[in-house]
């Protein structure tokens, strides 16, 4: 709890801060996700993250962007290197990640510990890094994918069993002299998002579970990554995913000597500078076979649900440094003889932000919560749910319905947070070497990567058929409505409990209806279920901060996320004197502290 409000006019610009301990709406939130004797260790750990980013890697990040990586695909003598030849500034970063075990930390037990941490931990790390460099975290969140896939599905018994365990201690090394990074070659031309259409493929040689690679991948992040992961199909599999396999596919072979494969060219991207992204051409590329043949697409898909909940909770991140950099000028900028946090627009427009912050917040690491118990439980993927015991089946289909609305909703939110981000910075924020303008290109890439907005919506679709997961979300809502015991939140909970009644109706409808139908009102019902699970969440931890700290502040947000999604208005709110955004500026925006007595005071808007 924040007792004075934070004065955020003694910073020049969001960095040189730590990102964790100036952050009280994140703290809390992932508090919430970790064990208590996990985050009693992992704190101080969280904290020297948030200070090494919020200084040398943020500082780093800058010029990398500005200056970038070249590939070089051929040496003097015009021989196929393959090299990318990274900023220096990228190494000093890796190093500082790596060697503090952020892929190292959930596999194998950390320095001070006997077991290793649950996946919430990367993830808040990734979070953290997030508010530097999203395209810096994406080669992180891959080794992390990547290695996941390995510890899962390459036993004792597997023909490959040593060579990929390999890999696997590379990925998750703590040391940067040994550590290695991974990534995922998914993406084909003419395939894209239709993965089952991948050309790929995958020819047997003399040795066991050892494969030859034909083909081309067209959108190759971290293209020189040492252990990437690779969908190709071998002789006589059949068409479509059905038929797809799994591949390590490394940069040297196992005598040293390149790998045969040609790196084309890097993409010229709009943004995600710190990530060399490019074209691979595949001709004969030595390959190592990744669980059972023609399982590919199902193995992939568990790298996916990882690499879809990293993009929340990079989308998260991002969307933490925009609203920082939007405090910091508000709160330093003059224009007609007051700082513009004065004036009432701007207070209303930076309470929308840290609304739209906290309920990002809320939602993703409520689907971290979820996953990282999905991951302590679940042991292999072939496991049909129903075979796992009742806290693993719960978890197995919260995460499935939470993640890919949380990757659809963070993305678009983290855009519209960096775009006025930008407007608040005024002609500065629209100027390379302000970092919204870097947050805005970066952040144009998270509604693409690990599946566009409208695959995540039909996604939802598929898990409520197939998976019944309404089962499960019905309760959590409901668990979550009932927590409120404040008259002000019982109020709340009784607007939402209408809305999550009307979002039940939506769903029996549109279970009732014809596929055409179904997949055009697809978005609309990932929004809906959005809206109504964090109003849930956000009234839950507002009686949850009141019993705890005595402290109403998260109501206010509470209550001005339930006003903006669901209150029925005269004149669209202009006529009912309601205002507060600018009565609570303090509190909401800069982190002060209300009491629940002068919550009871001030009866909710629509009142």
């Amino acid at each position: 709890m924040v007792d004075t409000p934070i004065d955020y006019s003694q910073y020049e610009e969001g960095r040189h801060v730590n990102y964790w301990t100036l952050d009280p709406a994140l703290r809390a939130e992932v508090e919430r996700t970790y064990p208590d004797a996990a985050f009693e260790w992992a704190e101080s750990e969280l904290s020297d993250l948030g200070a090494v980013t919020g200084h040398t890697i943020a500082d780093n990040a800058e010029i990398i962007d500005r200056e970038g990586h070249e590939l070089r695909t051929y040496d003097k003598h015009g021989e196929i290197q393959n090299h990318v030849q990274y900023h220096p500034l990228q190494h000093e970063n890796d190093q500082l990640v790596y060697d503090r075990g952020v892929t190292h930390d959930i596999f194998h037990a950390p320095p001070g510990r006997d077991d290793p941490l649950g996946f919430q931990h990367v993830l808040t790390q990734q979070t953290i890094l997030s508010f530097a460099d999203g395209g810096f975290v994406c080669p992180v969140s891959m080794t992390t994918g990547a290695a996941i896939v390995l510890e899962k599905y390459v036993d004792e018994d597997h023909p490959n069993a040593d060579l990929l365990d390999e890999y696997f201690q590379g990925l998750t090394s703590r040391d940067y002299d040994d550590h290695i990074e991974g990534a995922m070659f998914l993406t084909e031309k003419q395939g894209g998002s239709d993965v089952g259409a991948n050309e790929t493929t995958a020819e047997p040689t003399d040795e066991e579970g050892i494969y030859e690679l034909y083909g081309e991948k067209w959108f190759c992040s971290n293209i020189d990554a040492e252990g990437t992961l690779a969908l190709a199909r071998r002789p006589d599999a059949p068409e479509g995913t059905a038929g797809l396999s799994l591949f390590l596919v490394p940069h040297t072979k196992r005598d040293g000597s390149l790998n045969d494969q040609l790196y084309r060219r890097l993409k010229d991207k709009l943004g995600t500078i710190a990530v060399p992204t490019g074209e691979v051409e595949f001709r004969g590329a030595e390959a190592y076979l990744v669980g059972e043949p023609e399982n590919g697409f199902k193995l992939m898909a568990e790298m996916m649900n990882f690499e879809r909940l990293t993009n929340a909770t990079g989308s998260v991140g991002g969307m933490g440094r925009c609203l920082l950099e939007s405090k910091v000028q508000a709160a330093t900028r003059d224009a007609f003889g007051e700082t513009i946090q004065e004036y009432p627009l701007m207070r209303r427009d930076l309470v929308n932000m840290q609304t739209d912050y906290e309920a990002a917040l809320a939602f993703t690491f409520e689907a971290t919560r979820h996953y990282a118990d999905y991951m302590a439980n679940e042991q292999r993927l072939d496991e049909a749910p129903a075979d796992r015991d009742d806290d693993a089946a719960r978890a197995f289909k919260l995460m499935r319905l939470l993640v890919p609305i949380a990757k659809y909703k963070t993305a678009r939110m983290a855009v519209d947070t960096a775009s006025y981000a930008c407007e608040v910075l005024g002609g500065n924020g629209y100027v390379n070497g302000f970092a919204t303008e870097r947050m805005l290109r970066d952040s144009q890439v998270l509604p693409i990567w690990e599946g566009t907005s409208n695959v995540l919506s039909l996604d939802v679709l598929r898990v409520l058929n197939r998976e019944a997961a309404h089962e499960e979300l019905f309760p959590l809502v409901e668990d979550s409505l009932d927590a409120a015991d404040h008259p002000h939140l019982d109020h709340l909970a009784g607007t939402v409990a209408d809305e999550f009644q009307s979002m039940q109706e939506a769903m029996i409808s549109l279970a009732t209806e014809d596929q055409d139908y179904a997949q055009h009102e697809a978005k609309q019902l990932a929004d809906y279920i959005f809206d109504v699970v964090t109003a849930a969440l956000l009234i839950e931890r507002a009686q949850d901060a009141i019993d705890k700290h005595n402290d109403a502040r998260k109501a206010l947000v509470a209550e001005w996320f339930v006003e903006t999604r669901f209150a029925e208005q005269d004149a669209r709110g202009i006529t009912d004197g309601e205002k507060l955004p600018d009565d609570h500026f303090a509190e909401i925006v800069r982190h002060g502290s209300l009491s629940p007595d002068q919550l009871a005071d001030a009866a909710p808007a629509d009142d």
